[in-house]
């Protein structure tokens, strides 16, 4: 089973165990248990999210951080079919 805590509607963080979860304070977020499934279907929304909000990027080819864009964005559609799905997100 795995742990998440949400601020508002976006997940804060990820925890595989009870005692991971108790080294921290989350009195500001709420925590949810959650199936690998529910976890990988959250991964798969933010993912989404990610790649919506770098859409606008693609035409601007003398946009200062298009090249690195194109790497991130290839990296989130790519994500899924890693191992570090889904645990470690792409960064930018």
């Amino acid at each position: 089973m795995n742990y998440i805590t949400k601020n508002k509607d976006t997940v804060s963080g990820i925890y595989s165990s009870r005692e991971e979860l108790a080294e921290n304070d989350f009195s500001n977020n709420e925590v949810l248990e959650v199936t690998d499934e529910e976890l990988k279907t959250l991964q798969r929304k933010w993912r989404d999210k990610e790649l919506v909000n770098t859409d606008y990027i693609l035409p601007l080819t003398d946009h200062p951080d298009h090249t690195a864009t194109l790497a991130y964005r290839r990296a989130l559609r790519d994500w899924p079919s890693t191992s570090d799905f889904p645990d470690t997100k792409p960064t930018l």
